[in-house]
């Protein structure tokens, strides 16, 4: 995919703003699922769970999406 800016309409979107984008869905579908199970009791901070969640999740898309 590369680091080159896309162009909608005219505007350049950086690609990491999709990345960001893209994280957060995901950021929200596991905290969801987490929410539906039992295992969301064992979370003490959700708060710092979810900034921690959303970094790790970034990291990821941007890992498997990003540059070699």
């Amino acid at each position: 995919m590369g680091l080159r800016e896309w162009a909608l309409g005219g505007i350049l979107l950086s690609p990491f703003l999709i990345y960001v984008t893209l994280a957060l869905l995901l950021t929200f579908a596991v905290r969801l699922l987490l929410r539906l199970t039992p295992l969301g009791r064992w979370v003490w901070h959700e708060a710092l769970f979810d900034v921690a969640l959303f970094v790790c999740i970034l990291t990821l898309v941007t890992r498997t999406l990003g540059p070699l």
